[in-house]
């Protein structure tokens, strides 16, 4: 086989990257994992039953994020039903490893007011410090608007204000800084960009963006080094149903408490129990707008409303809030409870109507965020004395506003919430969902699909969900009816299921015992695949499905992370290949038993012969392989800015970072490379 001319792709922003086009092996890709996505086998005769080491492979493939060298006989001597027992129990495995690998990264263990503060949206910032009349030289209004003929520049205050509320990205980071066309936007103002940024040194302050990198990070970390394999894919599993943009506003600062306040203390506990944290957590409030929902009919003035209001607060410590705590008129707003039932409970097809939908709203209105984007709770404690200060500390909290409340008599899917309820109107509609058959069935379907196959059969759905309804909702015990099933261990569900883009990018690291600080790099090459980690823009989140991840930009994406990774090309990531083919001093092996030993580590020695083939031929043929390099300003596909990340450093680490991201595409000729790589990008790698 020869290798064919680059292929010019799009990419997000409309320019071409030159990627590695491997006819046959594309071709071998698409075929084999789009026909028949859910029951494809990867044998020609599949066995009537899995054998032991098959079963191991499965369960680590599945319970977790693939094997490391040696796991695989590690399983085995402990017994298989121990160690899935053990991964039900996560409390119980000591993960000083994981945590040892996360302790530097500051964000995880600040409070979302803390983060506020060390890490403020910079047109957030200016605008306080304009107000109290701190600005210092270059950051005044007339370095900052420069206008560009023949229209003046529109405010430097509204249009800052618009991009950081509205679209939640800073001021300094937009693409086209220094072009002549745009001069007369701040944000594309260099010199006012530099000294926005010293400020940011000069007071210990940090750029937002570093908190998404860190947070990003922690998940890749966690998934590679964790003892709890199992909880980390729970982690992996709630994260994603239920969904969270870190694009939006205010949620870049409130998705770092979403991870480790609400997502991972219930992952594997009572399913009521995760959907009343994540009902009740900042990100989700804000990302689905639930913190401005109130009641058209409240009444600031009315003696009873506004007594439990005071009283509520009074509770906290927090000083008085207005009726509505954003300052304008709004009404109910029913995105979170539509979502709630299409995509966190009950399904599209649950029974509910538009009327439910209505009611559910209802009984919301005044679940909300105490200073949702934190400055103005700032700019107060600066000079407003201790109320303002208790004001500061609880910053992007969750918080019941009684006064918005509509405290009406409603009605969900036909039961009654009595007038007069409050807050527990909400925590009503809250059971009344988790306790719902629909529900029952709609996350025993999800995870049938996410555990078993894209199409899981009906009679294991409703064992699932019987599971689900007979333990109240216990994820471990649902999870458990899923890994004794026949279905789950049966030679159909055996590889069956295409990785997602962070599953594949996890296992590879597993696979090959790679050391990693989970860096911005990564995080591109995970976005380059098709799924940067919190950058799904819509509630519904990634598929889960492998027509979903199957088409020829994303097969050579894969291809390319694959030979990247075995070429050492990912920044903060690194692979040592020869550790794993060191003869001790003994003749040294030929490319065929290399590869052997390589089918073996990575496959457990499981292909197909035309998969083989085409990779031999690939392989016997003394051609250049080339992986193209991310650019120079690379970012994530959902906009946010990972090369962003390195912002703060000494400028000489920085220049050196983005030269190893923008060097040349690499010529890869090393047999040994070439070998893994190819194996990493071949089909039966790309299930599990």
């Amino acid at each position: 086989m020869t290798i064919s001319k680059p292929i010019q792709m799009p990419t997000a922003n409309g320019s071409a990257t030159r990627v590695v086009a491997f006819v046959s092996l594309v071709a071998l890709l698409a075929g084999t994992l789009s026909v028949g996505v859910s029951a494809q086998r990867q044998t020609a005769t599949p066995k009537a039953r899995l054998s032991e080491e098959q079963r191991i492979l499965h369960v680590l493939n599945r319970l977790g994020f693939g094997a490391r060298p040696g796991d695989v006989e590690r399983v085995r001597a402990m017994g298989l039903e121990s160690y899935i027992n053990q991964q039900l129990s996560p409390e119980k495995i000591t993960d000083a490893t994981s945590e040892a690998k996360v302790k530097n990264l500051e964000v995880l263990n600040m409070t979302t007011a803390e983060l506020y503060e060390k890490y403020p949206q910079p047109g957030q910032l200016l605008r306080q410090l304009e107000r109290r009349g701190e600005l210092p030289a270059g950051l005044a209004r007339e370095d900052r608007v420069r206008p560009a003929a023949p229209s003046p520049a529109k405010d430097a205050a509204e249009e800052m204000k618009a991009g950081a509320e509205n679209q939640g990205t800073a001021v300094m980071d937009q693409p086209g800084a220094g072009n002549p066309a745009s001069e007369g936007n701040p944000r594309q103002n260099a010199e006012y960009r530099q000294a926005l940024r010293q400020y940011y040194e000069q007071n210990g302050l940090q750029l937002p963006q570093r908190m998404t990198a860190q947070l990003q990070a922690s998940r890749i970390l966690r998934a590679v080094y964790s003892e709890r394999q199992l909880q980390e894919v729970m982690v992996d599993f709630w994260t994603n149903h239920f969904n969270v943009f870190a694009g939006k506003g205010a949620d870049r600062w409130l998705l770092i408490s979403y991870d480790r306040d609400t997502i991972r203390p219930n992952a594997m506990g009572k399913f009521s129990e995760l959907l009343s944290a994540t009902a009740q957590s900042p990100a989700m409030l804000f990302y689905l707008d639930n913190f401005q929902s109130v009641s058209p009919d409240a009444q600031a003035g009315q003696r009873m409303q506004r007594g439990q209001g005071r009283r509520a607060l009074q509770q906290t410590g927090m000083p008085q809030l207005p009726a509505n705590p954003q300052g304008r008129r709004r009404g109910i707003n029913e995105n979170y409870a539509r979502e709630l039932m299409e995509l966190h409970t009950l399904g599209v097809d649950g029974g509910y109507t538009q009327k439910d939908v209505q009611e559910v709203a209802r009984c919301f209105t005044g679940w909300t965020i105490l200073a949702p984007r934190g400055g103005a709770a700032v700019a107060q404690a600066a000079r407003n004395g201790a109320r303002a200060e208790r004001l500061r500390e609880n910053a992007g909290k969750f918080f019941f506003n009684p006064r918005v409340h509509d405290d009406g008599e409603k009605i969900v899917l036909g039961q009654k919430i009595p007038a007069g309820g409050g807050f527990k109107d909400g925590l009503m509609v809250l059971d009344i969902l988790a306790r719902h058959p629909a529900t029952a069935k709609f996350v025993a379907t999800k995870l049938g699909r996410y555990f078993v196959s894209d199409e899981p059969p009906s009679a294991l759905v409703n064992r699932v969900a019987a599971a689900f309804t007979r333990s109240n909702g216990d994820i471990r015990e649902t999870l458990r009816a899923i890994f004794t099933s026949p279905e789950f261990n049966s030679p159909e569900a055996y590889r069956a299921k295409v990785k997602r883009p962070f599953e594949l990018a996890i296992s590879a690291l597993r696979t090959l015992g790679a050391e990693t600080n989970g860096g911005p790099q990564l995080h591109q090459w995970i976005a380059r695949m098709g799924e940067p980690l919190y950058g799904f823009q819509t509630p519904n989140g990634y598929s889960d499905t492998a027509e979903s991840w199957v088409n020829t930009g994303g097969l050579l994406e894969r291809l390319n992370f694959g030979l990247s990774l075995a070429s050492n090309r990912i920044p903060g990531t690194r692979v040592d290949l020869k550790r794993f083919v060191d003869t001790n001093g003994a003749r040294p092996f030929d490319d065929a038993q290399i590869t052997e030993r390589f089918l073996n580590l990575i496959v457990a020695g499981e292909i197909s012969p035309k998969t083989k083939a085409t990779l031999l031929k690939q392989i016997s043929e003394k051609t250049t392989l080339v992986v193209p390099a991310l650019p120079a300003n690379a970012r994530a596909s959902d906009g946010m800015q990972e090369e962003m990340a390195m912002a703060g450093e000494p400028p000489v680490r920085q220049r050196q970072r983005r030269q190893q991201v923008a060097r040349a595409d690499a010529n890869i000729t090393d047999p040994l490379t070439k070998i893994v790589g190819l194996i990493l990008g071949s089909p039966e790698f790309q299930r599990q």
